[in-house]
C-alpha cells in the first residue's frame, strides 16, 4: 500500500531547527533498512561546484519505500560580511537561520538527484549511484511515512511549547514558527487514520456493498461533502464512448444504451436536502467529451472548482449538472486489472469549491483502496463460483461414473453367467468327444488303419484343448463373479513342484526342452498353507506357457524358496521374449502377443489372466521381467493363508 503524502513545505527556521530536522531524516532512513541512501551538502566538498550549490545544506534520504528531501538555503543578511567563495581556507560559514523546504514528492527528489547527480563525472560511482537511486524511488510507503510522521510530529510539538514559553517571558506574543508544518502533520495524520480505516475494514470484511458504503461514508464526513458517490462503467464500449467526466443523469442514453454507458451504484448525502441520483446514467450529451477517457485510465483526477466556469462553452453538461445540482466535483478513477472500473466523484451542490491537492491525493488514496476491494470481491466471486462449478462437475462425474460402474458390473456379471452357461453346456458333448474317441482308439475289434487312428487323434486331443480352454473361461467367470472358494490346506511345496514338473515333461521332451527344478528351500520350511490344487495350476499355466514360447534347445526352470511367510516361485525360460510395450497387456484376458507369433503359437490369452487372479485370490502378487530373444522371468509370491475357509471377490 503506498502513500502519496501532501506534507511539502518551504518556510524560514532556525539554523537549529534545520538541525535537527536532519537528525530526525537519519534517525528514520536506519529505520528504513541498509538499502538507503544518506547524502548530504559534505558528499560536494571534493568536487568543484556552483554558486548556488555553495550556499545550499541539504540531506537526502532514497529508497524503494521511504524517500524524503530537506533543503536549507542562506537567507539574505543571515551570515558575515563575507559573500560566498571568499572565505579562507578551513573556515566555514556561520548561517542564523535558513530557507527550509521539505518534501516527500518522489518526481521532485528525483529531479534534485538528477541535479546532484550531473555534478560529477558519467564515469564515476557516485554519478552511477545516484543514477540507480534515482531510478527505484516512488510513492512512500504508508507505514513508513506514519512513522515519520509521528516523529516528527513528537518532535515539533515540544519545540512550539518552547517557543510560546520564551515568548511569554519576553511579554511578546507567541509566533508560531511551525504551524504551517505541525497543521500539515495533523492533517497527514487524519488522511493516514482514514486510509487505515477504510484499509482495515478492506482486510475485515468480504462484503463488498459494505465496504464501498462505509468507505464513501468516511470520505464525505471528512472532506465535508455535500454528496460522494461511486459511478461504475457497465461495459468495455464505453472506453471507446465516453468518458463522463464522473457525471451522472436520470435517463439511460437514447441510443445503443445496452453497448455502454454506467451507473451511479453508491452515494452518500450530507442531509436529505440534497437530491439524491443513485441509480443515475449518463445521457447523449457526455459522449464527445471521449477525450478524458485516456487521462482518467492513466490515473489523471478531475477536479472542478466551478463548473459555471468549466462547462461555460458546453450546454448540454451544464444544464445536467445545474439540474443534478452539482457545482463543485472532484473525480479520482477506481482502475481494476488495469481497465477502468468506475469513479470516484465528490460533490459540492450549493456553492463553488477550491480543492486542494491533500484532497485530490485523499480521494485518489480511496480510490485505489476500493479497487483492491473490488479485487478482492470479484476473486472472492470467482472462487465461490468455481467451487460450485467444480463441485458440480464432480456431482455429474460421480454420477456418471457410478451409472458406468454398475453398467459395468451388470454387463459383466452377464457375459460371466453367459460364459459359465454355455461352458457348461459344451462340457457334456464335449466329454462324449473325448471318451468315444479314446475308447475308439482302444477299440479291441477289428484293426484301425493309420488314416483312421490320426483322425480319431485329431479329434481326441482336440477335444482335451478345447476342454482345457472350457475350465479356464469356468474358473475365470467363478472368479470374476466371487464365487471361487479357497480350499486351504497344509501341504509340501517341494512335492507340488515336483509334481507340476512330472506331468509336463513329457511335454518338454516332445518339443526338445530341457525342464528344470531348482530348489533353494530349507526342508524344515517346506510346509505351507494355501489352496494346493490353485497353487498347482498357477504353476502349471506358467509352465506351460514358458515351454510353448521356448524354442527347441532352449531350457525353462522352475525355482523355489521361502521368505519370512511367503512362498515365492520363479519360471524362467530362454524363450523369444516379450516387447516391453507389451507387457502391461500380459495379464489382461484375451491378450496375445502381436504378429507373427500369434499366427504360430496357439492360445485363447486366459492363461496369464486365470493365473494372476488366482495369485489376487491369494493376496498375493505377479510379476515379470522380459528381453526380446533372451527369455522372460515370471515371479509369483504367495503369502501363507490362514487355516479357513476364504472367499473373495475380485
Amino acid at each position: 500500500m503506498l502513500s502519496s503524502p501532501d506534507l511539502s513545505f518551504s518556510r524560514n527556521l532556525p539554523l537549529v531547527v534545520f538541525n535537527q530536522l536532519e537528525e530526525l531524516l537519519q534517525q528514520m532512513a536506519q529505520t528504513v533498512g541498509n538499502n538507503t541512501l544518506i547524502v548530504t551538502e559534505a558528499l560536494l566538498a571534493r568536487i568543484r561546484i556552483p554558486v548556488e550549490w555553495q550556499i545550499q545544506r541539504f540531506t537526502l534520504v532514497a529508497s524503494e519505500g521511504f524517500s524524503a528531501l530537506l533543503v536549507g538555503n542562506q537567507e539574505q543578511g543571515s551570515r558575515g560580511a563575507e559573500e560566498p567563495g571568499n572565505k579562507g581556507a578551513g573556515e566555514e560559514e556561520v548561517y542564523s537561520a535558513l530557507y527550509v523546504s521539505l518534501t516527500f514528492n518522489f518526481e521532485a527528489i528525483a529531479s534534485f538527484i538528477a541535479k546532484l547527480r550531473d555534478l560529477f563525472e558519467c564515469d564515476s560511482h557516485t554519478h552511477q549511484n545516484l543514477e540507480r537511486y534515482r531510478q527505484i524511488i516512488g510513492l512512500n510507503d504508508v507505514t513508513l511515512q506514519s512513522k515519520f510522521t509521528f516523529l516528527l510530529l513528537e518532535y515539533l510539538l515540544p519545540l512550539q511549547n518552547q517557543e510560546l514559553t520564551e515568548s511569554s517571558s519576553e511579554n511578546e506574543p507567541g509566533i508560531y514558527i511551525c504551524q504551517p508544518v505541525e497543521d500539515a502533520l495533523k492533517k497527514q495524520i487524519s488522511q493516514e487514520r482514514l486510509l487505515n480505516q477504510v484499509t482495515t475494514q478492506i482486510r475485515k470484511s468480504l462484503d463488498l456493498p459494505v465496504i464501498m458504503a462505509t468507505a464513501i461514508a468516511q470520505v464525505r464526513e471528512f472532506l465535508e461533502l455535500d454528496r460522494i458517490v461511486i459511478y461504475k462503467f457497465e461495459s468495455s464500449r464505453v472506453n471507446q464512448q465516453a468518458t463522463l467526466n464522473g457525471q451522472i443523469s436520470p435517463q439511460p442514453p437514447m441510443q445503443d444504451s445496452q453497448n455502454y454507458g454506467g451507473c451511479i451504484v453508491y452515494e452518500a448525502r450530507a442531509t436529505d436536502a440534497i437530491p439524491s441520483v443513485l441509480h443515475y446514467t449518463e445521457k447523449n450529451c457526455f459522449i464527445r467529451t471521449s477525450q478524458c477517457w485516456e487521462k482518467y485510465r492513466q490515473g489523471f483526477t478531475l477536479a472542478v472548482d466551478d463548473v459555471e466556469k468549466a462547462y461555460a462553452l458546453e450546454e448540454c453538461l451544464l444544464n445536467f449538472l445545474r439540474e443534478s445540482q452539482v457545482r463543485a466535483k472532484l473525480a479520482a478513477p477506481i482502475i481494476f486489472e488495469d481497465k477502468l472500473w468506475g469513479l470516484l466523484i465528490a460533490h459540492q451542490c450549493n456553492n463553488s469549491r477550491e480543492w486542494v491537492e491533500s484532497e485530490k491525493s485523499l480521494l485518489s488514496s480511496i480510490a485505489e483502496q476500493l479497487a483492491i476491494a473490488i479485487h478482492q470481491a470479484e476473486l472472492m466471486r470467482s472462487l465461490t463460483q468455481e467451487k460450485q462449478t467444480l463441485e458440480q462437475r464432480v456431482i455429474e462425474r460421480t454420477m456418471a461414473l457410478r451409472d458406468a460402474l454398475l453398467a459395468a458390473e451388470a454387463a459383466s456379471r452377464v457375459r460371466s453367467e453367459f460364459l459359465a452357461t454355455i461352458s457348461h453346456e459344451l462340457l457334456t458333448p464335449l466329454t462324449y468327444v473325448i471318451g468315444m474317441s479314446s475308447t475308439l482308439l482302444r477299440w479291441p475289434l477289428g484293426e484301425l488303419s493309420q488314416r483312421q487312428r490320426d483322425y480319431l487323434q485329431t479329434i481326441h486331443d482336440s477335444g482335451e484343448h478345447l476342454l482345457e480352454m472350457i475350465n479356464d473361461i469356468l474358473d475365470l467367470s467363478q472368479i470374476e463373479a466371487g464365487k471361487t472358494v479357497l480350499n486351504i490346506t497344509e501341504f509340501s511345496l517341494i512335492n507340488i513342484a515336483e509334481n507340476t514338473l512330472e506331468s509336463l515333461s513329457e511335454k518338454a521332451t516332445n518339443q526338445r526342452i530341457n525342464l528344470k527344478l531348482d530348489l533353494q528351500i530349507n526342508p524344515q520350511r517346506d510346509r505351507f498353507n494355501a489352496d494346493a490344487e490353485r497353487v498347482e495350476q498357477i504353476l502349471w499355466n506358467l509352465l506351460t506357457n514358458a515351454i510353448k514360447f521356448t524354442p527347441e534347445g532352449g531350457s525353462v526352470t522352475l525355482r523355489l524358496w521361502v521368505e519370512d511367510d511367503t512362498a515365492i516361485f520363479q519360471v524362467e525360460d530362454t524363450g523369444i521374449g516379450i516387447p516391453e510395450e507389451q507387457l502391461p497387456l500380459m495379464f489382461e484376458k484375451f491378450q496375445q502377443l502381436d504378429t507373427p507369433y500369434r499366427r504360430r503359437y496357439e492360445g485363447t490369452g486366459l492363461g496369464l489372466a486365470l493365473t494372476k487372479q488366482l495369485v489376487q485370490l491369494h493376496r498375493g502378487r505377479i510379476e515379470v521381467e522380459s528381453t526380446v530373444g533372451i527369455g522372460s522371468i515370471f515371479t509369483v509370491w504367495i503369502p501363507a493363508q490362514p487355516m479357513r475357509v476364504l472367499s473373495q471377490e475380485c
